[in-house]
């Protein structure tokens, strides 16, 4: 009985060990990225969110956004982890989320 247990535990670690590095550190990269693309957004950046509106960002504040959106310029506050993704007038390059990957 002793063989057959250290054998099973070390299944057991192995398939842990695969579960870590395909589900939960590939997570922790998307997450950092989503976190750091929030931090960096400002004023003027024009933004998607998860529901598919697309607008100019007014305002920040600590948890939300007042985005600017349509041809009637109509304003709507919306919670930060609503945006998919931010593209810089500057750069003009969309930042990549996990979302787009799916």
């Amino acid at each position: 009985m002793g063989p057959q247990l250290i054998q099973m535990l070390i299944v057991f670690g192995i398939m842990f060990g695969m579960m870590y590095l395909l589900i939960i550190v590939p997570d922790k990269k998307r997450r950092k990225k989503y976190s750091s693309m929030l931090d960096t957004m400002k004023v003027n950046d024009k933004i998607t969110t998860k529901g598919g509106i697309v607008g100019k960002i007014i305002n920040i504040k600590d948890d939300y956004i007042i985005l600017e959106t349509g041809p009637d310029r109509a304003r709507v506050k919306m919670l930060k982890t609503g945006i998919l993704t931010i593209e810089n007038n500057d750069t003009s390059e969309a930042a990549v989320t996990s979302e787009e990957k799916k």
